[in-house]
């Protein structure tokens, strides 16, 4: 049965062009083409990659953060509570007010006390501001390793200047060693970011980055057997040109420099708009979609490219919505709102609308305690007594 389903896989129509077949990929000793066993070493490289990254996040990142005054934010902590903490980690770490009350009533508390907890131990399991900077620091060396890596293998490739060339000669187009250690690096690095999805800074958008983590690594892997190496190299470098700007955005948003936080936001969020919304389409998906038939007639993996390309581009249109609007704000109140993909801590609002009701409770109670005295100042006058003077020298009890 696995000897059935790999023939059915590995069909030569489900890969290649009509007219070519796999005998027509037979490599020589001059001409090496991709293979999908390659593929495999992806993953021990993205395991050497955890492996770095956690050596320089505790050997640069780490101490760097301490030097450039990045603190982490003191979080008060939620009081131990064997039956807070089981309902926490076992059931929900988000109870609706139904569950509130009868947690509070097992527990014999106060249902804002529980909601208190609640929301202190949720606080307690976010993320650290320097962690966001460790990880902020490890994508930006990354990624500007990486585009300047494709730029020194693709400047004197034809198919950057003229897009057309991507398809001369496909699907027999030689692998040069420089793609393929391109590609190895590009794909790793994209492993390493699932194996580390679990631990790393979890944003709202979480659901749309294991969509984008699954179909990069699906679209490089694809491009890869299916020997769409050029328009895949293209693909990479495009999208390594907007991240260069994101991280350290970050980076300087985590160390309190508004201005030069605000800088690189609007020149990132130029770099993304332009090469996702226009570059991207033209250079890829008009290249996929139309240049290519010029060279062959449609076929399996004709169609399933461009299903992962264009579901790159929603992911592209999705995170420019989010752009937009962050510039929107930027230019009506003239400062970067906040990363909304960031998912902020409760405490801060929550906590101060506390402290404000216990102080207008403080506030009420001695105003109370004075008027039950008979003691009222007012405008910086003399108090009252209980009894007043009158001009004949008498008094009058009031």
């Amino acid at each position: 049965m696995a000897r059935s389903l790999y023939e059915w896989l590995w069909q030569h129509e489900f890969w290649l062009p009509p007219g070519i077949t796999w005998e027509d990929m037979q490599e020589s000793e001059d001409t090496h083409y991709p293979q999908p066993r390659d593929l495999l070493l992806s993953i021990p490289f993205a395991l050497i990659l955890v492996v770095i990254r956690c050596a320089f996040e505790r050997a640069i990142a780490l101490p760097l953060s301490t030097k450039l005054g990045v603190r982490d934010k003191q979080k008060p902590k939620a009081q131990p509570n064997p039956v807070l903490e089981t309902f926490y980690s076992r059931r929900r770490k988000n109870p609706d007010q139904g569950e509130l009350i009868a947690i509070a009533k097992q527990c014999d508390l106060p249902v804002r006390k529980v909601e208190k907890w609640f929301r202190r131990r949720r606080n307690m399991d976010r993320p650290s501001l320097s962690k966001k900077f460790c990880e902020a620091c490890w994508r930006f060396t990354f990624y500007i390793i990486s585009f300047f890596t494709g730029l020194a293998v693709l400047y004197d490739k034809p198919w950057l200047w003229d897009h057309r060339e991507c398809w001369t000669g496909y699907p027999q187009q030689p692998l040069l060693p420089s793609l393929f250690w391109y590609y190895m690096l590009e794909l790793s690095f994209y492993w390493s970011l699932v194996f580390t999805l679990p631990f790393d800074v979890k944003r709202k958008d979480f659901k749309e980055q294991i969509v984008h983590h699954a179909a990069t690594i699906f679209l490089i892997s694809f491009s890869y057997c299916a020997n769409y190496i050029r328009i895949g190299t293209l693909v990479m470098v495009i999208h390594d040109a907007s991240d260069c700007f994101l991280e350290p955005t970050k980076i300087f948003n985590y160390m309190k420099w508004k201005k030069t936080c605000d800088s690189l936001f609007m020149i990132f969020s130029a770099v993304f708009l332009i090469s996702r919304l226009v570059i991207y389409p033209y250079t890829v998906l008009y290249n996929t979609y139309y240049y290519s038939m010029e060279i062959f007639q449609p076929f399996f993996g004709y169609y399933f490219v461009n299903v992962l390309l264009i579901i790159l581009q929603l992911l592209h249109v999705f995170w420019s919505c989010l752009i937009i609007h962050m510039v929107y704000k930027f230019i009506l109140q003239g400062t970067m709102e906040k990363d909304m993909r960031s998912d902020t801590e409760e405490s801060d609002k929550d906590e101060e609308r506390e402290k404000i009701r216990e102080k207008e409770k403080n506030g009420i109670t001695c105003f109370s305690n004075v008027t039950s005295n008979g003691y009222i100042q007012r405008n910086g006058s003399e108090p009252l007594n209980n009894r007043a003077h009158l001009a004949n020298g008498h008094t009058k009890e009031r």
